[in-house]
């Protein structure tokens, strides 16, 4: 249809390949081409039922794993451990539903953006219609407050801006035209006679033809795009995974192997046998684990929804913690999203804004506040951010500005054109008196002066104080300043022919003014910590090349003296192949001018270096990449809802450094589930430890009921406990753990392995020793006794080594044996539940348990102690060995 970009093409070749004129289509040609288009509106994507995705739940496998336990559990008659275990089972699917109900709200929060009604020349008439009966060749008519309601080619623009950050990322709307433009591979956001679905019309109006519409629009296509994209597994889920396969493989080795070797020694039968596989595979399935992960995770979301960090998607809370690079937008996250006066050059010099007296009467003041068009409203000023940057500045002074401008009616103005680059007005002030303030380019507006004001006195203006001006000019502009030049002149009356060749000459320069979208105060120090704990902030952003590269300067991203911070735009990236992409990932630190497709480019980069990658985003144009990142962070006030429907998290303050503050949340989070599993795999262990002794000796075992019953009540209660585990000192000075880390990094293994070898052969120990000196004469009474020690004792061991948990290195006594409240109430409590099955008459029948004597006791305590006491000096070697 097209043979060069719609921008390349003047307006009769627009006309001619899109098969349109200036009176607009038929109702015939529209009709045509709606059946041949398609209406414009994005497609809808199927929607998942609430009962679809309930199932979908079941298909983790360590879910599967729990229903598994809870079917061993019934098949020993044991019910009540049956419906226990299903319901923990349902409660995870239900609270997974409940999490992820919002997930596919991106797509139609970009329908919702679209733009409800559009005005359209039809047979020479205009007239308004739904948006989405548009059809490529619709000429549409737009002005200042419309939302674009598809891809259009300007073919008039009067004095048209447009605010199109979403999509582009460009911090301040865009002067818009109707020229055509000669460049090749323009980015997005340099596309001047280009407006797209989803923007809004600031100041101005203008025609233009419909080029594309529905999914063939730029945010179509963004659309698809987030369809597209799949959703990587989390670290944690991944590691969940894993573990659940291979502890489900060893489960059933070991009860194969147990029940093998019960029948070949020939002294029990067959049903008794597979009972004591059944038990051992009880031991040995944490059949807490999801619940725990469940209930830590969704205590980490809490304490971060304090600190302003909003989980939407459970996993994402633990994968902050593994975050190797922080991809971030600029506008609006790192950036305050609102134009700052920062400098000011007059009386030949450069001042910083904040240190400058500042006096309503003087004529930069005034020209700054009446040659602008914004608006006080009650939600406060109203208009193009350039121009009500000009006046907070002096409302930020508490000067009373609006009475300035109310004492200084405007008679006349003669609007800005992208051509002279200037904007004037006539003021008259109470006394009569008639001012014309000029503000523009500086080069454009030094053309037209032949004054300069210095220290209050009018004198003509030299090439010498021009090239100053300019040379200034260039000075701020390298920092990525907006700069701005004002100038004045005293006249008797408004011109009759009012016009720039009459009006705008002969002109007393005042000075210019330096603004920018400044970083956020708090960035900076967060920059820095996030360096600290081994964390790479990079930018990524829609802007131009210089303003991306000052902003990332000032805020330590981006390192000149550093080989590996380099920047790099879109268009370069584009010559690029993957391949080389992928291997030189690493030497950006700033991306400036990019497209959507470039940011999720970006992302898979770095991810296929092993990176865990969180990426923040506030516009459309974000949202493929937030799908794609590892972690995608919205903005909560400034975000669109597409971002925040495409991300894991949102921050409520729109605040980079909360983005730091939740990191260290996830590796406390990691920190602590990782205690909670090395706490109960080692209790399994030492169950299945001792149950597979116990068998091969032909000992007495215990029953499935008893194993259960530890599993529920001293395993679940303090496991959950630790997930409340304070963060340990040094968890931000500590490298990222990477996508290749685990659950059994940092040494949790070889602790799991010798912890659970050490509470079964503690508990075999005791065994052995109340059967060696037994209490009671009847070896009835004496086998039942040691039962009941083993059964008090395995328990006993468990509920003193959740102290030993609260840190895998670390020395209990540092880190505060007693400091964790909750851990010290689940501990007690759990101690109650199992001292209630042996002392408690009828308690101990159901659960075929003996009451112990003092000296009994007395043992199944010092077993617990010792249990501390060996670990500690474990953990004291590893520590001197750094190991």
């Amino acid at each position: 249809m097209k043979n060069k970009p719609w921008y390349q093409q003047t307006t009769d070749e627009l006309f001619a390949n899109l098969e349109t004129q200036e009176q607009g289509l038929t109702e015939g040609v529209v009709k045509e081409r709606r059946e041949k288009y398609g209406e414009n509106k994005l497609a809808a994507k199927r929607q998942t039922t609430i009962l679809q995705k309930f199932i979908a739940q079941f298909k983790d496998f360590m879910i599967i794993v729990l229903i598994v336990a809870a079917l061993i559990a019934g098949a020993t008659g044991e019910l009540a451990d049956a419906l226990i275990i299903f319901a923990v089972v349902v409660l995870n699917a239900v609270f997974g539903v409940f999490q992820e109900a919002k997930a596919e709200d991106a797509i139609n929060s970009l329908r919702e953006m679209a733009a409800p009604v559009a005005h359209v020349e039809r047979h020479g008439e205009v007239i308004t219609v739904k948006s989405d009966e548009l059809v490529p060749g619709d000429i549409v008519h737009l002005e200042a407050g419309d939302i674009v309601p598809a891809d259009i080619r300007l073919v008039t623009a009067n004095v048209m801006k447009v605010e199109e950050a979403a999509l582009t990322g460009e911090s301040v709307p865009v002067n818009k035209t109707s020229d055509v433009l000669d460049e090749d591979d323009l980015a997005l956001g340099d596309r001047d006679n280009m407006v797209y679905m989803t923007a809004n019309i600031t100041t101005g109006r203008g025609t233009g033809i419909v080029v594309a519409t529905g999914m063939q629009t730029e945010v179509g296509q963004i659309a698809g795009m987030i369809e597209e994209t799949k959703e990587t597994k989390t670290p944690l889920q991944e590691n969940l995974n894993q573990l659940g396969k291979w502890l489900t493989i060893l489960i059933l080795a070991i009860a194969v192997l147990v029940f093998v070797i019960g029948m070949v020694r020939g002294e029990e039968t067959l049903v008794n046998m597979l009972l004591t596989a059944i038990s051992l595979a009880v031991a040995a399935i944490p059949e807490g684990m999801p619940a725990i992960v469940t209930i830590t995770l969704a205590l980490g979301t809490q304490r971060m929804a304090k600190r302003h960090a909003l989980i939407r998607k459970l996993p994402a809370v633990e994968t902050l913690g593994s975050t190797d690079i922080i991809a971030s937008d600029k506008t609006g996250t790192l950036t305050q999203n609102k134009m700052t006066v920062e400098q000011l050059y007059e009386n030949g010099q450069l001042v910083d804004a904040k240190q400058r007296k500042v006096d309503l009467t003087d004529p930069l003041a005034l020209a700054m506040m009446l040659n602008n068009d914004s608006k006080f409203t009650d939600d406060g000023l109203a208009g193009d951010p350039t121009e009500t940057a000009l006046i907070q500045y002096y409302l930020d002074q508490d000067e009373p500005a609006s009475a300035t401008i109310s004492s200084n009616k405007r008679v006349a103005e003669i609007p800005f054109d992208s051509e002279r680059k200037l904007m004037s007005t006539f003021n008259e002030d109470q006394d009569g008196k008639v001012t014309l303030y000029t503000k523009g380019a500086p080069d454009q507006l030094l053309k037209r002066v032949d004054r300069i004001l210095l220290d209050g006195k009018v004198r003509s203006i030299t090439d010498a104080d021009k090239q100053q001006i300019m040379a200034i000019n260039h000075q701020l502009a390298t920092q990525a300043l907006r700069v701005l030049a004002f100038a004045y002149n005293e006249v008797d009356e408004v011109p009759s022919d009012l016009t720039s060749e009459t009006a705008e000459q002969h002109l007393i320069f005042i000075g210019l003014i330096a603004m920018i979208d400044p970083e956020r105060p708090e960035v900076a120090q967060a920059v820095v910590e996030a360096h600290e704990a081994g964390i790479r902030p990079i930018m990524i952003t829609g802007d131009h090349r210089d303003t991306a590269t000052a902003i990332a300067k000032r805020l330590g991203i981006f390192d000149e003296s550093n080989g590996n911070n380099q920047v790099i735009t879109g268009a370069e990236l584009d010559k690029m192949s993957d391949d080389q992409f992928n291997q030189t990932v690493d030497q950006y630190s700033v991306y400036a001018r990019v497209a959507p497709e470039h940011k999720v480019r970006i992302v898979n980069a770095w991810q296929k270096r092993g990176k865990v990658v969180a990426m923040t985003g506030d516009g459309v144009n974000d949202a493929p990449a937030l799908k794609a990142a590892d972690i995608g962070v919205g903005m909560g006030i400034t975000g669109t809802e597409v971002s925040k429907g495409a991300s894991d998290m949102v921050l409520a303050d729109d605040n980079f450094s909360t983005i730091v503050v939740a990191v260290e949340e996830g590796r406390k989070v990691f920190a602590n589930i990782q205690k909670a599993l090395q706490y109960l795999l080692s209790a399994n262990i030492g169950e299945v430890l001792t149950l597979f002794v116990m068998t091969l000796l032909g000992w007495q075992i215990l029953a499935p009921v008893q194993i259960l019953w530890i599993n529920l009540v001293t395993d679940t209660f303090p496991a959950i406990a630790l997930g409340l585990e304070p963060a340990e000192p040094n968890i931000m000075k500590r490298k990222p753990r990477g996508r290749s880390s685990n659950f059994f990094s940092g040494g949790v293994f070889g602790n799991v392995i010798y912890q659970g070898l050490l509470e079964g052969l503690i508990t075999l120990g005791v065994y052995g020793l109340s059967i060696k000196f037994p209490v009671h004469a009847s070896a009835q009474l004496a086998h039942a006794d040691a039962l009941t020690m083993a059964f008090a004792t395995l328990g006993m061991i468990q509920l003193f080594h959740a102290f030993n948990s609260k840190s895998i290195h670390e020395s209990i006594f540092k880190v505060g044996l007693f400091k964790n409240r909750s851990l010290n109430w689940a501990i007690l409590t759990a101690f109650l539940l199992l001292a209630v099955t042996i002392v408690v008459p009828g308690f101990n029948t159901i659960f075929h348990l003996t009451e112990l004597n003092g000296l009994q006791w007395g043992i199944v305590l010092g077993a617990g102690l010792l249990m501390i006491a060996i670990v500690e000096i474990v953990k004291l070697v590893q520590r001197r060995f750094g190991k």
